[in-house]
C-alpha cells in the first residue's frame, strides 16, 4: 500500500494528540500528520488546504468532546461543505466518550465511517487501512 499524503488528528487533549502522532508516524503510513484542536481549527484547515491547492486529508480522526467547536458541531457544518472539500476523506471518531447517546447520535452521519475508542491502537489502523485504502 502506497502512503497516506495526509491524516488529520482532530482533537484538544495534547497527550492524546502526542500518542497517536508517535504511533501514526512509526507505522510510517502517512507523508504528513496534521493535528488541530477544535472542529472550527479542522474547518480552516480543510479550506486553507483547499485554497492553496494542498493535499486534503485522506484520513481524519475526530474527538467528539472538545471547546470552541466539538465533533458534532464540526460534522453539522462538514456535511453542508462542497463535496470537493470532503471528497475521499475517510472520517473516524477516535473518542473517550462511550455514552449511548453520543453512540447513537453518531449513526446520524453517514460520513463517519467508524467509532473508535481512545487510545488509537495500531490494530485499528490496520483494519482502516485495510478496509479503506488498500
Amino acid at each position: 500500500m502506497d502512503k497516506l499524503n495526509l491524516i488529520l488528528l482532530v482533537d484538544d487533549d495534547d497527550t492524546t494528540n502526542y500518542l497517536n502522532k508517535r504511533l501514526l508516524e512509526r507505522m510510517q503510513i502517512a507523508e504528513e500528520i496534521e493535528i488541530v484542536t477544535n472542529g472550527e481549527e479542522a474547518l480552516q484547515f480543510l479550506d486553507d488546504r483547499a485554497a492553496s491547492e494542498l493535499p486534503l486529508p485522506d484520513l481524519m480522526f475526530l474527538d467528539i468532546k472538545m471547546p470552541v467547536m466539538d465533533g458534532f458541531e464540526f460534522l453539522e457544518t462538514y456535511h453542508q461543505l462542497p463535496d470537493h472539500l470532503k471528497q475521499g476523506i475517510v472520517v473516524m471518531m477516535l473518542t473517550s466518550s462511550a455514552s449511548f447517546y453520543d453512540l447513537e447520535r453518531l449513526k446520524q452521519y453517514s460520513t463517519v465511517q467508524r467509532h473508535i475508542s481512545k487510545p488509537l491502537q495500531e490494530a485499528h489502523v490496520r483494519e482502516i487501512l485495510q478496509e479503506h485504502f488498500s
